[in-house]
């Protein structure tokens, strides 16, 4: 969505990019491959810096670097180019990315600058051996001062996700806030014309909190209203067979859906349930919701009661307790005319913070930051 928008106001881009399939299509060998590949992968920063001579840019932006990009880059780079890098998660000083463990919020690595705890419990796919090379890469640079020196800004899609960053050690003066956004203005559905169904959408993993709101809803009963589920994952086989336990209540799994289809049920939903436990960056669903004017219900963890204000244009219950989401979502459903009151305000939140505009403005000044910083550095050093 980036790239389109950049083109769509002129600017000339070219894109690098490589794919995890290569792992797994070799094997034992990719596997290994991957793994040393992650700390430091000296032939993607050979890559990388070819193109940027070749094709001359004032800014490199990166997205993700794990597991074959590697952030050898950013040294490679140098002062060829200002250097972005956008944080979609915590990797860059929690091996396992997302600050979780035995279910619950854990940001051990974080706060003591140590890769120990993920190397002793195994965060990483539950496994020591795979947490390592995350680990290494955690420590490399640290040491190297990759994060202080060699990138020139940090974007972060929440004011909580900086704060957790500055204090796990990035350079406050380098890490700014940019959103997520809608790249359109879609029409929105009447209220009256929705259908009377609560959606859920995202992978469906531990973290997502998926089996509490299942739980809230066996809770509440055969008069609940359907339960759309969209999305797959490792927990799909499970959540069908607790679903299916109470073959009263209205839930249904949908699978993964193409965007098209999954937009056109996020439209016509009367609300989205985000139940996540863990800290989320910012889940688009939260602004697809709002740009089709869909109220949307998420805990209390994170940065998701900031984004989501209880009671104005959207719904807050506690993270992990499927009795309080009962209690807020049936609350609201049966209130007349307050489900639709939050709608009006969801759609205003849309316009007045996710819009393609307030999203290219918000970069265009991050870049000219980097810029800055770049420059400075470049004179630094003669």
């Amino acid at each position: 969505m980036e790239r389109d928008l950049l083109r769509s106001h002129g600017h000339v881009l070219r894109e690098y990019s490589r794919h995890s399939d290569e792992i797994l299509r070799e094997g034992i060998k990719g596997a290994l491959k991957g793994a040393l590949s992650t700390p430091w992968n000296p032939f993607s920063a050979k890559a990388v810096t070819r193109e940027v001579e070749d094709f001359s840019p004032d800014v490199v932006h990166v997205h993700n670097t794990f597991p074959l990009i590697s952030p050898s880059i950013f040294h490679s780079i140098g002062s060829r180019a200002a250097r972005v890098l956008t944080l979609h998660n915590y990797r860059l000083f929690c091996p396992a990315a997302i600050p979780m463990r035995e279910g619950k919020v854990c940001t051990q690595c974080m706060q003591t600058c140590s890769v120990w705890p993920s190397i002793k419990h195994g965060c990483y796919k539950k496994s020591r051996i795979a947490t390592l090379p995350l680990a290494m890469s955690v420590t490399l640079h640290r040491l190297l001062k990759t994060w202080t020196n060699e990138v020139d800004a940090f974007i972060v899609l929440t004011e909580f996700q900086r704060s957790v960053m500055v204090d796990a050690g990035l350079p406050e003066d380098l890490v700014h806030v940019k959103p997520n956004f809608f790249p359109e203005s879609p029409d929105v559905l009447p209220w009256e014309k929705r259908k009377p169904s609560v959606l859920f959408v995202g992978r469906l993993t531990e973290e997502k909190g998926v089996e509490f709101l299942i739980r809230a809803w066996m809770n509440w009963g055969a008069s609940a209203p359907e339960l759309l589920i969209i999305g797959d994952g490792c927990l799909r086989e499970k959540l069908t067979e607790l679903a299916g336990r109470h073959s009263d209540v209205p839930i249904r799994f949908l699978g993964k859906l193409s965007r098209e289809d999954t937009l056109s049920e996020i439209a016509r939903s009367s609300l989205a349930i985000l139940p996540s436990i863990c800290f989320e960056t910012f889940g688009l669903v939260l602004v697809e919701a709002f740009a089709f004017g869909t109220p949307v219900a998420v805990s209390n963890i994170g940065p998701l009661p900031a984004i989501v204000r209880n009671g104005e244009n959207g719904l807050v219950f506690n993270a992990g307790e499927p009795d309080s989401l009962l209690e807020v979502v049936r609350s609201a459903w049966q209130s007349k005319g307050r489900l639709g009151n939050l709608a009006s305000v969801a759609r205003q939140t849309s316009e007045k913070l996710y819009t393609e505009q307030v999203n290219y403005d918000s970069m265009m000044v991050i870049y000219e930051k980097a810029l800055e910083v770049s420059r400075k550095r470049k004179g630094s050093r003669g």
